[in-house]
């Protein structure tokens, strides 16, 4: 009888923990169903989100941001909620500048020029890539174009005739921004700046002026203001110096293109390396042939291997590989096709550098390129267009 009574109870243990097996598989089963996403199940074929890009519509009186879902594919698609108002004002017309729009290191903020109402806005980026506005801040100057960020640093060009100048910026964990103390730096009341920007270490700082044909350059101090290098302004080895960058892999070394060079096909980027105190010098056979008219923005892909310059004069995208030295060899030029790319402006690689999306402002529109090293190859479904009525100044991809 108690050997039977423990068989018993035996064989009931063995049901129940057989019970509460079948449930928990049941349980499982049940939140796997829950929890799959809809695009994940659902056999659309779609490719999925993987980032967003921004662009400054410069939309005259409300000035707004252009936001597209970017896919794994490289295509765009309107984000929800888009064009998200920045909180000042654009100009309703295109912005000689590179860098009028910049996301924070850290991924929180989206800084925007509002060109039209002297300002510069803060927005907060969602998880989802939509916007909200978190500070609008008088520039300290008129008409400004470029922003340039490092950290917490934030130093902005303001172009407007007789009024040009940088000033600084401290950028708060709450994103507002708090001018730096006697950081201005005035510059000639014909300097039309189109581009200012730190190198990746903070410790430099340069800018280009068009209306001068001369390049800035700074060294950044602890307290965020700026010393002039020995000898700034450079003269730059062309007309219009335009946009500039320096190389991802050296912080020493910064590339400028040459914008204004008389007659088709006569643009030219130039190298420079830049010392311990900020002083420029000519690299090798610098300035180097473009073969295209008015090469305008300039972008260096992460690994600093290549770098492509968009020439909005001819509609072409050119490609040069960068030496080690920074001496560059043009590849040649892929050629923008909506329109024939005349007025294609500011270009931007995606985080993972496969994709290269340029503002097409002339159209309303960003195109899309596969990038396989020096090698462009634009979207089939290329170019994907802006709300109506932008007026596109600058590109910002995450």
């Amino acid at each position: 009888m108690a050997a039977r009574g423990r068989d018993g109870r035996r064989e009931a243990r063995q049901v129940l923990r057989r019970g509460r097996a079948g449930a928990l598989i049941l349980g499982l089963a049940a939140a796997a169903a829950i929890t799959v996403p809809a695009s994940a199940s659902a056999s659309t074929g779609a490719s999925p989100v993987v980032g967003h890009v921004y662009v400054n519509d410069n939309t005259k009186g409300t000035n707004t941001i252009g936001a597209f879902d970017r896919h794994a594919d490289g295509s765009l698609t309107p984000a929800g909620g888009s064009a998200f108002a920045a909180g000042g004002a654009g100009t309703g017309a295109g912005l000689a500048s590179q860098g009028a729009i910049q996301i924070t290191p850290d991924g929180r903020f989206l800084i925007a020029v509002d060109a039209g109402s002297n300002q510069i806005s803060v927005l907060r980026i969602h998880f989802d890539g939509s916007l909200s506005l978190v500070s609008v801040t008088g520039s300290g100057g008129t008409l400004p174009d470029s922003v340039a960020v490092h950290g917490h640093l934030v130093y902005v060009a303001n172009s407007g005739a007789g009024d040009a100048n940088y000033t600084g910026f401290r950028l708060g964990f709450n994103g507002r921004l708090f001018p730096i103390p006697r950081s201005t730096v005035t510059l000639a009341a014909n300097a039309a700046p189109a581009d200012v920007l730190f190198n990746g270490t903070g410790t430099k700082l340069a800018g280009t002026e068009v209306g001068t044909s001369v390049i800035d350059s700074f060294t950044v101090g602890f307290d965020g203001r700026l010393t002039a290098a020995p000898g700034s302004p450079f003269p730059a080895q062309g007309l219009g110096p335009f946009g500039s960058e320096f190389r991802p892999t050296n912080p020493d070394q910064l590339f400028v293109s040459n914008a204004h060079n008389v007659g088709a096909g006569t643009g030219t980027v130039s190298a420079y390396t830049d010392s311990f105190n900020g002083t420029l010098t000519s690299i090798g056979a610098s300035p180097f042939a473009d073969q295209q008219t008015a090469p305008c923005w300039v972008e260096i892909t992460h690994d600093g291997q290549f770098l492509f310059t968009v020439n909005t004069g001819s509609g072409e995208i050119s490609r040069y590989q960068i030496a080690p030295d920074g001496t560059l060899t043009l590849l040649g030029s892929t050629p923008v096709a909506a329109t024939g790319g005349v007025g294609a402006v500011d270009a931007r690689l995606s985080p993972d550098g496969r994709f290269l999306y340029v503002d097409e402002s002339r159209i309303g529109k960003v195109g899309a390129f596969a990038v396989n090293g020096g090698n462009l190859t634009e979207l089939g479904t290329s170019p994907f267009a802006l709300p109506a009525d932008a007026t596109p100044a600058g590109i910002a991809v995450s």
